[in-house]
């Protein structure tokens, strides 16, 4: 994956990422998508473009442990979140969606830099400033489920989680 970093700082909660006056929207998600990131940052959606990355700091997606929040970032297109660490609930609600997370100390990352990254791996490499972060790497079942789009897609294709 490929695409310029946004970060953002520690605990971003749930109504950051969709804000809570959207709920409304919860059936409509790609109208919610449309809103994600505003209350962090207002004018996020008019400079994202799908396959960017959202960097964080400590505790992303605290709060309200409503999973629209890890689909509407997935459906806006965001790559993958990088961040510190993640509240659990957000976590496996992201894995669960579809969206790559993953664990990596962010403070040499700036807003704007070009960032690749290889999920099986736990590499991120910064291509901007030239340097190579090592991020947990995400156990074998989390890629699967990753790779087939979700849990509820993953559990079509197999039947279950073996």
């Amino acid at each position: 994956m490929r695409g310029r970093a946004w970060k953002f700082g520690d605990d971003i909660s749930t109504d950051h990422i969709t804000p809570g006056r959207y709920f409304h929207l919860r059936s409509n998600i790609r109208e919610l998508a449309k809103h994600v990131m505003e209350d962090a940052d207002p004018d996020f959606m008019k400079k994202f473009r799908p396959g960017d990355f959202i960097v964080a700091g400590k505790n992303f997606g605290m709060g309200s442990s409503r999973e629209h929040a890890a689909l509407a970032l997935k459906v806006a297109g965001v790559s993958a979140v990088l961040a510190k660490s993640f509240a659990r609930i957000f976590y496996r609600n992201a894995i669960n969606v579809g969206l790559p997370v993953l664990i990596v100390n962010t403070d040499e990352i700036e807003s704007g830099d070009e960032l690749e990254v290889d999920l099986s791996k736990g590499i991120v490499r910064d291509l901007t400033r030239g340097f190579e972060l090592k991020a947990k790497p995400l156990p074998d079942f989390m890629l699967k489920i990753l790779n087939a789009g979700g849990l509820v897609e993953f559990v079509k294709k197999h039947g279950d989680l073996k």
